[in-house]
């Protein structure tokens, strides 16, 4: 969905949770999520539990039924590129996200980035040394694993799907 599409009051899907809209942005939506059982919480605003932004990235899996969740989970898993990661890919990628220090910038961690030789690089740790931050990456066409200074993986292009595809297509 897009800001364009929400009404405040409106109720949604995003994620696991229900939400109820009480703001809209150019580019972000603010709500609630639905999960007290007594209806004065919802009550404001002022609200007395806190509302959340919600960015373009979330918004696109933003459904007004769970009937449009679903289908939508089953179309990406049908059409997504590239099409999944291999178990022990996820399976170490999950193991090295949870070990040592937490990192700080998790949002950094939410794009995949286009290295200059048109490799796809899909970010999913931080790893602290002396002089700042290592982004930790997987490369999903090669299947090998990387880390680069986070300033240079902040200065490479955001990977859209067409990057994505057309990666694909080379393969």
């Amino acid at each position: 969905m897009k800001p364009s599409d929400f009404k405040i009051g409106m109720e949604f899907i995003c994620g696991p949770f229900w939400w109820r809209c009480t703001d809209i942005g150019t580019r972000t939506v603010t709500a609630i999520r639905l999960v007290e059982d007594d209806s004065v919480w919802y009550e404001g605003p002022p609200y007395m539990i806190e509302e959340v932004v919600l960015d373009e990235a979330e918004l696109d899996d933003a459904h007004l039924t769970e009937e449009d969740a679903i289908r939508a989970s089953i179309d990406e898993a049908d059409t997504s590129w590239p099409p999944g990661f291999p178990q022990e890919a996820v399976m170490r990628m999950m193991d090295v996200s949870i070990e040592g220090e937490p990192y700080p910038r998790k949002p950094l961690l939410r794009f995949n980035r286009l290295r200059a030789d048109g490799e796809i690089l899909h970010p999913y740790a931080g790893r602290k040394v002396l002089d700042g931050w290592l982004v930790c990456l997987y490369l999903p066409f090669t299947q090998e694993w990387a880390e680069i200074p986070e300033r240079e993986f902040l200065d490479l292009t955001i990977a859209g799907e067409a990057v994505v595809r057309e990666r694909t297509n080379r393969q």
